[in-house]
């Protein structure tokens, strides 16, 4: 299996081993499940039809599919990776099992929904110049220019390069690698497609040189973000505020003592006035 469906959890960077600092894009996975195999002789292609995460309202189509799965809800994401083996199709309602796709050093494509932009002009959404500024053109410079031809065709073609809806498209990056694996959590160098909880389609498509692969560097073993508060280096600021805290704790019983004998010294005082 070469393909694994993970969710976008957000952009940020890590240093490498080398000394190196690279953006990476974290995605998390989430349980793939098969839901539907496609054979040569029943469809005519071999491939699996996989899921992950869940749908709060489903059809009956989407609940049967999930029902033929041993699963309690409809995937929210699914997705058909084709197969060429069919000797190592998995069964249905099987699980993949993230190890057993990717590892640091793999190359990926990834491919997601673009995030949306609106409507944007021939600048933005095309990367043109725009017009000269000189001749009486200063309410052009941004405007996209001639569209076509004259009479023949007296039509624009279909493809032109114009203003419109920038955006919320299928993109796929190409030649990113896995910088690392955490429990259930892909770290992958570079940009990916799409916004925060947008569904993303990992796919192998090969292995870093070892020469060019560098792993990325943990903090005694784990990474920062997965460590827990007793696990973090404590700061000097914080060893003198535990030293602060604990110094009146050791005082406290020469404190309860001196109390003591206040009250004894006041007693005595009490009965010496009384005597007399």
């Amino acid at each position: 299996m070469q393909t694994i469906l993970g969710q976008k959890i957000e952009q940020t960077q890590r240093f490498l081993e080398n000394g190196n600092r690279i953006p990476v894009s974290v995605v998390s996975i989430s349980p793939n499940t098969v839901l539907q195999v496609r054979t040569q002789d029943k469809n005519g292609y071999s491939a699996v039809q996989i899921g992950t995460g869940m749908r709060k309202k489903a059809t009956k189509s989407q609940f049967g599919s999930a029902k033929q799965a041993n699963l309690k809800s409809a995937p929210k994401f699914i997705k058909e990776v084709r197969f060429f083996d069919e000797q190592i199709l998995p069964q249905i309602g099987e699980a993949l099992n993230l190890a057993d796709v990717l590892k640091p050093g793999d190359m990926i494509d990834v491919t997601g929904i673009s995030k949306g932009k609106g409507w944007a002009g021939v600048v933005k959404r095309h990367n043109f110049r725009g017009g000269p500024r000189s001749h009486g053109q200063s309410d052009r410079e941004r405007a996209p220019g001639s569209l076509g031809q004259t009479t023949t065709p007296g039509r624009v073609y279909k493809g032109k390069r114009m203003a419109g809806r920038m955006g919320q498209d299928t993109v796929t990056v190409q030649n990113l690698y896995v910088a690392d694996v955490i429990g259930d959590k892909v770290y992958v160098a570079g940009l990916i497609p799409g916004h925060v909880k947008t569904f993303v389609i990992l796919k192998k498509t090969g292995e870093l040189k070892d020469k060019y692969f560098s792993p990325m560097l943990r903090a005694d073993g784990l990474d920062a973000k997965e460590m827990t508060n007793d696990q973090l280096p404590m700061t000097n600021e914080k060893e003198e505020q535990k030293e602060i805290v604990e110094e009146p704790q050791e005082k406290l019983p020469e404190v309860e003592v001196v109390a003591e004998k206040v009250e004894e010294v006041k007693e005595e005082i009490k009965e010496g006035a009384k005597e007399e």
